[in-house]
């Protein structure tokens, strides 16, 4: 078990008092199915994770991001939602849900958790009903039921592909046993879409989040916020449009982010506003610039979004530079704050992405990093990552850690065919092997698996292995080592709470945009300076290091290294 000190956390009362904690708020996501294993059972639950809320409050971070929690066939991660108003039996009861939000509070930590809006799970009552109900009937005017094209209706109604691979329409068996009817999923089968036209729709999912505003959650982070909308008369997609997975590469698109979806996003802005402890919304919207982007944080609408842009730069200055500088501006003209974010429970971890060969396009998937062609460099990708970490958390705005970066985990790439769980092994017919390497159980103490991730008592092993490598990197190894990623990134987070320079909106750049150091100053006396370049570079005079990701080098700022300095 991981000794903890005792908890530097601002008083809750006050926490609770301030409106405008999303602004500048540090969240880290629970993959809960990893994250820790209370019952023995090889699989993360609520058990675990209360028992590891003193770490996360310690650690320094202002609320909890939990991925969905909710009953569910687990075909998509928990994705696939079967009862929005109840907690999985693998992970807990809704008794247990309502005591970790009750303790998270106590120790000064808000709630947040995954709504998925988009689709249902194919269990779930409302799309049981649907299937027996039949063509034309209410309750498959809930979901998107088409006929066939065709003159037996053998073909899907339109080119529509989905995400995860192969078409985004699935036939149904009619009760009469002859082929009936497809409907859409634009993930897996089982994931049928919802019919957002639907008035009960629009109602079932205002009852949803009023149900857990009433249990006091925090915010809702909204699974793949901009698809609820969908083109009439569900046209083809163009073919530049096919190439496209999860977002639209042009305005118009029949099925992402289209016009419409903002008026939903209004009706739930009345809906949080209307609570006195002010819950939030946090938008996944993929879209294709961030002025698109800019429009669901508008003031009436939901308060931040996920910065897709910085979370899949590659690290390199004149990237990142533009990214930071389209963020702040766009995001500033409509009173929105910016988000930071460099891993998350859908992307290759950050420091394996940075342990390569850094290339002039957007690094999402393993295969972006053509892993067989460049292996992993760790060495290289841990000391990227400690300087990105310190980067992201002197920008303006709010950012988000993944668990496990704050222990310098890297993705595992060489998980065992047969244990790979996510559907986009097999929609790809085994050619993408998905997500599963950012996923693997979070090592806590001990020298061999499961890293006390699972009592000591427990036989089971985690639900996807750990790599051995992992013992010198587990939360108690680090416990105590001034050096450790988990020191730095506590000694980050108490100087981002604790210097003033770090709670306004604004920074000035000292660099200029051609630069291989990325230089730059938020009023009063902080500056953060990074070095991309292959020689070190000479700190600002008159200036006091707060901190920085690696050693200096005779007073000199090392390359991939990041420094704070007092001014």
């Amino acid at each position: 078990m991981t000794t903890v000190r005792p908890v530097l956390v601002p008083d809750p009362a006050v926490q609770q008092a301030d409106a405008d904690w999303w602004r500048r708020a540090v969240i880290y996501q629970v993959y809960v199915r990893s994250f820790a294993d209370g019952n023995g059972d090889g699989i993360g639950d609520l058990t675990g994770l209360r028992s590891r809320l003193p770490y996360l409050a310690d650690l320094g971070v202002d609320a909890l991001w939990l991925n969905p929690w909710y009953p569910s066939p687990m075909a998509d991660g928990g994705y696939d939602v079967a009862d929005y108003r109840d907690i999985d039996p693998a992970f807990g009861t809704l008794t247990e849900a309502e005591a970790l939000i009750s303790e998270a509070h106590d120790l000064g930590l808000r709630m947040v958790i995954d709504l998925v809006p988009n689709h249902t799970s194919d269990r779930h009552a409302w799309f049981q009903e649907a299937l027996r109900a039949g063509p034309g009937s209410a309750a498959r005017g809930r979901y998107i039921f088409r006929d066939g094209r065709g003159a037996d209706g053998a073909q899907p109604p339109n080119n529509w592909r989905s995400v995860f691979g192969g078409p985004a329409w699935t036939r149904v068996v009619e009760d009469d046993g002859r082929p009936g009817q497809w409907y859409l999923h634009l993930f897996a089968p089982e994931q049928p879409d919802v019919n957002w036209d639907n008035p009960e729709v629009r109602e079932e999912f205002e009852s949803i989040l009023r149900f857990w505003f009433d249990r006091g959650i925090d915010g809702v982070r909204i699974d793949v916020a901009h698809s609820l909308v969908k083109a009439p008369g569900l046209p083809d997609v163009g073919t530049a449009d096919l190439e496209v997975s999860g977002s639209a590469a042009n305005t118009g698109h029949p099925h992402w982010d289209r016009d419409e979806v903002h008026e939903i996003y209004r009706s739930w802005r009345r809906v949080a506003d209307a609570y006195d402890h002010g819950p939030v919304f946090v938008a996944e919207a993929w879209t294709g610039s961030p002025e698109r982007l800019a429009r669901y944080v508008r003031e009436d609408e939901l308060h931040t979004a996920f910065n897709f842009d910085y979370l899949t730069c590659p690290w390199r200055p004149d990237h990142l530079r533009r990214v930071i500088d389209a963020s702040l501006d766009v995001l500033g003209g409509v009173g929105a704050p910016a988000t930071w974010v460099l891993s998350n429970h859908d992307v290759v971890r950050h420091l394996s992405r940075f342990a390569r060969p850094q290339p002039d396009h957007p690094l999402r998937t393993l295969a972006d990093l053509s892993p067989e062609e460049n292996p992993a460099d760790v060495d290289l990708g841990t000391r990227r990552a400690r300087a990105a970490a310190l980067l992201m958390l002197a920008l303006p705005g709010g950012a988000y850690v993944y668990q496990g970066e704050e222990l310098g985990l890297w993705e595992v790439e060489d998980l065992p065919e047969d244990m790979l769980q996510d559907p986009i092994w097999e929609r790809s017919e085994h050619t993408d092997r998905g997500r599963d390497g950012c996923r693997v159980p979070l090592p806590w103490s001990g020298c061999t698996t499961p890293f006390g991730y699972s009592p000591e008592d427990t036989a089971t092993e985690p639900w996807l292995p750990q790599p051995e490598e992992w013992k010198s990197l587990t939360a108690q190894a680090q416990q105590g080592d001034a050096q450790s990623m988990l020191a730095l990134y506590r000694r980050a987070l108490r100087i981002r709470r604790a210097h003033s320079g770090l709670r306004g909106a604004g920074m000035t750049w000292y660099s200029s945009p051609e630069s291989q150091v990325l230089s730059f100053g938020r009023p009063p006396g902080f500056r953060c300076v990074v070095n991309f370049a292959e020689a070190p570079v000479a700190l600002p005079e008159e200036s006091r290091v707060l901190l920085s990701s690696g050693p200096l080098t005779d007073g000199l700022l090392p390359t991939d290294t990041a420094v704070w300095l007092a001014e």
